[in-house]
């Protein structure tokens, strides 16, 4: 088999317990997928650790909607940070950025030192793929000792921006981590894997299980004017997951 890394999005510890059944080797814990995964609970991580041995990336999200934050935010994103590393985290997942959509060094800086500190991962997410200059962007990364990047390479799928991403590779030279992710399906494995040259990639696949707890009034929404059904709820795929793992070693 091929020693590629395969990183699992999950959005829940039953999510997290899936990826380990299926083989991931590495998952990053959300809550929230839907927007994109904002922070999760201390709780879901302690019960992802307590249950599998796989390294837990956590993300640090205050909220959807762009990655510019109040100072109130930024100070929540500081307290989850310390708590979720106190409780087992193996890194933490976070993008800054500056109302130009440049790479806020200040803020990307203390959460950095905050994970390398305690010995574990400092991942910058797929905010850089709405910066004006990837390469200026990875420059910062590279000096603040940021461990990863996470990236579709600007595109809004990593299989249109699979040229990106090895240019990615190509300029990082080993001195950051670029983690490919975003719409990888069985169906475009092997292109983003060959395209690439990535030896690591994120992926997420999800299916749809029922809840019929609220079939007693189904005029009832707890979501926004989207108006999501209340009657189900999405888990990884982990059959899927693990289909895609097997193929993506082989």
């Amino acid at each position: 088999m091929v020693k590629r890394l395969i990183e699992v999005c999950c959005g829940s510890a039953d999510d997290v317990i899936e990826a380990w059944k299926a083989g991931a080797d590495r998952v990053e814990l959300n809550s929230d997928l839907f927007h994109g995964g904002l922070t999760p609970t201390v709780g879901s991580l302690r019960v992802a650790k307590r249950e599998t041995d796989l390294p837990v990336m956590t993300m640090i999200r205050p909220r959807e909607g762009g990655f510019r934050y109040t100072d109130a935010e930024f100070a929540v994103c500081l307290e989850d940070a310390r708590a979720l590393l106190e409780n087992g985290a193996d890194g933490l997942v976070f993008g800054f950025l500056h109302p130009d959509g440049t790479v806020d060094r200040e803020r990307t800086a203390r959460l950095a030192e905050l994970a390398l500190s305690a010995g574990k991962d400092a991942v910058f997410h797929r905010a850089i793929d709405v910066t004006p200059d990837w390469r200026a962007a990875l420059d910062v990364l590279i000096r603040l000792g940021v461990t990863r990047v996470l990236t579709s390479g600007q595109a809004p799928d990593v299989s249109w921006g699979a040229g990106t991403v090895r240019e990615m590779i190509e300029y990082a030279a080993g001195r950051i981590q670029i983690l490919p992710g975003a719409g990888i399906t069985p169906q475009s494995l092997e292109r983003v894997l060959r395209e690439t040259g990535a030896g690591q990639i994120h992926v997420a696949i999800h299916r749809t299980l029922p809840d019929s707890s609220t079939v007693n009034n189904r005029s009832i929404f707890y979501g926004g004017c989207l108006y999501p059904p209340e009657d189900r709820f999405s888990v990884l795929d982990g059959e899927a997951v693990h289909g895609l793992i097997t193929r993506a070693k082989a």
